[in-house]
């Protein structure tokens, strides 16, 4: 699934943990942080047509960031830094998530499925595929992602939070209070005869 896709399901999933601050929240959408070893793909278009091409994305990519390892340390971080137990909980649950995500789908234009080496780096076994793995571009990660922001809609006019706080709470403020107006739920009878009259 594409980032943006990821971090609206990290920021779904942040919501459904009582108690969490804007900080702590920021985190559960930072399992979007596996994807990082997708910045391979710089070096190797900056060198693919050079005596010494880099194959950092083409052998990295899914595989750096996209463990088990990976989920501990990035949870541990979590826990550590913050002094909570939940939270650190909550990231590597996410952090999976992506993966679960990444596994069901991020096949390639090319049909090239996308392993999973959960184990990796003490073994590149078993390389978890899903055989009905679906296209990056394929209608259910459309169909995901627009679920997702009408999730963040809803919430957003329920209990006026949104991910666009984790940039700015006066912004979120701002996002918040817009939305009544630009898609009001529902008129009143009086207003409504008022203007067909």
């Amino acid at each position: 699934m594409n980032v943006i896709t990821h971090a609206l399901v990290g920021w779904g999933l942040a919501t459904t943990v009582p108690g969490l601050s804007r900080n702590e929240k920021a985190w559960v959408v930072a399992a979007v942080a596996p994807d990082l070893d997708g910045l391979g793909l710089l070096a190797e278009l900056a060198t693919r047509n050079t005596d010494s091409p880099l194959f950092w994305w083409s052998e990295y990519h899914h595989l750096v960031a996209h463990n088990l390892l990976f989920a501990l340390l990035f949870s541990l971080a979590a826990t550590v830094i913050t002094r909570r137990a939940l939270l650190g909980a909550a990231v590597f649950g996410s952090v999976n998530f992506h993966f679960l995500c990444d596994l069901a789908g991020s096949r390639g234009p090319d049909g090239y499925q996308w392993p999973l080496h959960y184990l990796w780096p003490f073994s590149e076994e078993p390389a978890v595929v899903l055989s009905w793995q679906w296209q990056l571009n394929a209608w259910p990660n459309i169909a995901i992602s627009l679920v997702l922001l009408g999730y963040v809609f809803w919430l957003a006019r329920k209990s006026g939070t949104s991910p666009v706080e984790l940039v700015s709470v006066r912004a979120n403020d701002h996002f918040v209070a817009a939305l009544p107006r630009r898609f009001p739920l529902h008129e009143t009878r009086s207003h409504v005869s008022r203007r067909v009259a």
